[in-house]
Parts: structure tokens; sequence; C-alpha cells
């Protein structure tokens, strides 16, 4: 993804913006890291270049 979408993204939770931790980047694109909320500190993760902006609950924890 590209770390100007966190300009656009927010939290699905409480609409609160993103940060982003432990980036690594490919270039100009975010490959991984993790997307925190400012305000309720839930994280997403980011797995090759995507985020999974999923809530907690609906996330599958356990690798296909």
């Amino acid at each position: 993804m590209k770390e100007s979408l966190l300009d656009i993204l927010c939290c699905p939770l409480d609409k609160h913006d993103l940060g982003l931790e432990g980036a690594e980047h490919d270039d100009e694109e975010v490959i991984a890291g993790t997307l925190v909320c400012s305000e309720c500190g839930e994280e997403y993760p980011i797995e090759d270049g995507i985020p999974n902006l999923l809530p907690p609950d609906m996330r599958e924890e356990t690798p296909a």
C-alpha cells in the first residue's frame, strides 16, 4: 500500500486516524507493518502490501 493512504484510512471501529508502526518498505510501497488506531489502540496488520482492516472479531487468526 502507499503510505499516502494513511490520509484517508480510518479505524473501522471508531473512525479515528490510523498510524503506521514497524513499516517495511519496498521502493515507495509499504509491504508489511501495523496500522494502529490513535484512539482505541486497535492494531491492523499489513501483509504483502495489503492492510487487513477487518474488525478483530472478524479476522481469521489461523493460517489457511
